[in-house]
């Protein structure tokens, strides 16, 4: 049984693995014909591109924007989680799918009206805009990330720290909090993953007036120029992992100064 775990295992890997090591292969070259096992030159155009000033200005402005949409995301999915997990209220039910609407709607649809209602308000090709729009595919992901955890720790903690004098600020600080945690984490990562890899949407309310990473990223892969796509593959990956790794680490470092500092509870 062991043996078959740790086939299954090595196969995972292998396949994760793989492509990486093709897109790492790729980015150093400009050919690498079949049937060559290594390609025969090297190239290091990619790198002198990518690393342009240009590309990681139009990089740090999609992480930007991104870590804004989490920050949004996650104000407004906590409250709203809460609401359905919790409470019973009239019009529960369809408060919950007009949530949930964007996953079930498809974008395109959504997003022709809110272009131009955007159009008529004015944020149409801005920033602003583009945030707004990148909301609507990461809160449904967040509500039930973040819902599935209230439903599991309920609301019982906050009752007795209300009962005991606790502060509304207090209870949520000291106890919620720490409570929806890993919900809030999960939630994060799904939606920094979701608006950094936003393409069509952005594109669209954008007006190609702002840029981001995708949009920078896909014609190479629609053109073929594999040396270009796959170190924006790279990069793109790396940038993800990263801000990942930032946001355990800051969750840790807030639990071991929660646990430190618990006697102001």
């Amino acid at each position: 049984m062991k043996k078959i775990k740790r086939l299954i295992l090595d196969i995972i890997l292998i396949v994760f693995t793989v492509p990486l090591l093709i897109l790492v292969v790729w980015s150093f070259t400009t050919s690498w014909p079949f049937p060559d096992f290594l390609p025969s030159s090297l190239s290091f155009r990619g790198l002198e591109y990518i690393f342009n000033i240009e590309n990681l200005k139009v990089l740090t402005n999609s992480i930007l924007i991104s870590v804004v949409v989490v920050v949004i995301t996650v104000i407004i999915s906590i409250p709203a989680a809460k609401a359905i997990a919790l409470y019973e209220f009239k019009g529960k039910k369809f408060f919950e799918l007009l949530v949930l609407s964007p996953l079930i709607i498809p974008m395109i649809s959504i997003a022709m009206g809110v272009h131009i209602t955007f159009i008529r308000i004015g944020i149409a090709n801005t920033i602003l805009g583009v945030i707004i729009i990148n909301l609507l595919p990461c809160i449904p992901y967040a509500v039930r990330i973040i819902g599935d955890v209230y439903k599991l720790v309920g609301d019982k903690l906050e009752i007795q720290a209300r009962l005991l004098g606790a502060s509304k600020f207090n209870t949520f600080k000291y106890i919620t909090l720490p409570l929806i945690l890993p919900g809030i984490i999960g939630a994060s990562s799904m939606c920094f993953i979701i608006s950094f890899s936003q393409y069509f949407l952005t594109m669209l309310i954008g007006g190609g007036r702002v840029i981001t990473y995708p949009m920078i990223m896909f014609p190479y892969i629609q053109s073929g120029d594999r040396t270009i796509s796959s170190l924006y593959s790279i990069a793109f990956l790396v940038v993800s992992i990263v801000v990942l790794i930032l946001i355990e680490y800051r969750i840790k470092k807030y639990y071991s100064n929660s646990d430190s500092n618990s006697f102001l509870v």
